[in-house]
């Protein structure tokens, strides 16, 4: 059985990991309303190929293990580290006005 202070540590990072997502994927508008609607477009624009290169990565780590399954949490924290890194790449581009024209 799995002790409790494991147990709560392992739920605790994957919260805090999900909440370091989403962050990541905020994006600032002129009022609150905006910057949800832009920080959804955001996550719903880069999920797709989030979760195809989470897809590959967990394959490829099972075909590691022997066809050992992946966890699910495992898996979600897996997509959630992904989406921190493009979250990371797509903010300096718009911050940085990339794709705007002079």
């Amino acid at each position: 059985m799995e002790d409790t202070k494991e147990k709560s540590g392992s739920t605790l990072s994957f919260y805090v990991t999900g909440l370091v997502y989403l962050l990541f994927n905020l994006r600032i508008g002129a009022d609150p309303i905006s910057s949800a609607l832009a920080t959804l477009k955001q996550i719903g624009l880069t999920a797709p190929y989030l979760i195809a290169f989470t897809i590959a990565v967990v394959s490829v780590l099972q075909y590691a293990s022997g066809g050992e399954k992946v966890p699910w949490p495992q898996r979600f924290r897996l997509f959630f580290t992904i989406g921190i890194f493009a979250g990371l790449v797509y903010g300096i581009y718009d911050y940085t006005g990339g794709g705007t024209l002079p």
